[in-house]
């Protein structure tokens, strides 16, 4: 399960890194710079962490069959990443004062206020994240999803690195590659959760039951006749003739 989700995530941060670039390469430029830069990034990925233990654990505590977190986590990342190909409108969760409060910080030249700035970034309306953000739900662990949703941060940290305006311009106006990317994000979400469901209790006893096997109810003695097993006194045998 946590091999399934880290490489899912990581493949959906790494397919998506194009997105992240037409997205957040403004804010990966206005942190150039050795030490601002990873101040910058170490705030994203502690996001990214944040949302990713309670995506989580929103998929442990969902009520009902096991199905049924896997369930609302292929629901999501089909939507989002249709949103991702503009085939529906994009979601915007938005949280109060997290955009008043990225501009506060975006002259901020600390280390720390660098690392509030891309925590800030990335708490930010982003489809790419909602859509790597279902994955967590499947796996129903806040550990796990942390973990998930840190390696999709660290995909995309070489793409912002060497961001570039031509890069960032085709993104935005090539609908074609974004539908390629929303594919890409789709199949790494979808991978993930069937390779979590091959892993449960009933998807492993589902794998291990051999075809045609015997009813289990059905005792092996039933099938033997009831005086298979008799001995028969040759003596009384014998008297009987």
């Amino acid at each position: 399960m946590l091999f399934s989700s880290l490489t899912a995530t990581f493949l959906a941060g790494l397919v998506g890194s194009p997105h992240c670039i037409g997205m957040c390469g403004g804010f990966a430029s206005a942190c150039a710079g050795r030490n601002a830069g990873v101040a910058w990034h170490a705030g994203r990925l502690s996001t990214y962490a944040l949302l990713g233990a309670i995506a989580g654990f929103t998929g442990a505590v969902i009520p009902g069959p096991t199905w049924v977190a896997p369930a609302i986590s292929t629901v999501a990342i089909i939507w989002f990443s249709a949103a991702l190909a503009g085939i529906v409108p994009e979601p915007r969760v938005r949280i109060p004062g997290i955009s008043r409060l990225a501009t506060r910080l975006a002259s901020s030249k600390g280390h720390a206020g660098r690392w509030l700035f891309g925590m800030a970034t990335s708490a930010l309306p982003c489809g790419l994240v909602y859509a790597a953000l279902a994955i967590p739900v499947a796996s129903g662990s806040a550990l796990v999803g942390a973990a998930s949703m840190v390696v999709f941060g660290l995909a995309t940290v070489p793409a912002l690195v060497v961001v570039t305006t031509g890069v960032r311009s085709l993104v935005l106006r090539d609908i074609r590659a974004r539908r390629m990317l929303a594919v890409g994000v789709l199949l790494a979400g979808l991978t993930s959760i069937g390779l979590r469901q091959a892993m449960t209790p009933a998807g492993m006893a589902g794998m291990h039951e051999p075809s045609g096997s015997p009813d289990a109810s059905v005792s092996t003695t039933d099938a033997i006749p009831p005086n298979a097993f008799s001995i028969v006194d040759p003596i009384e045998g014998a008297s009987s003739h």
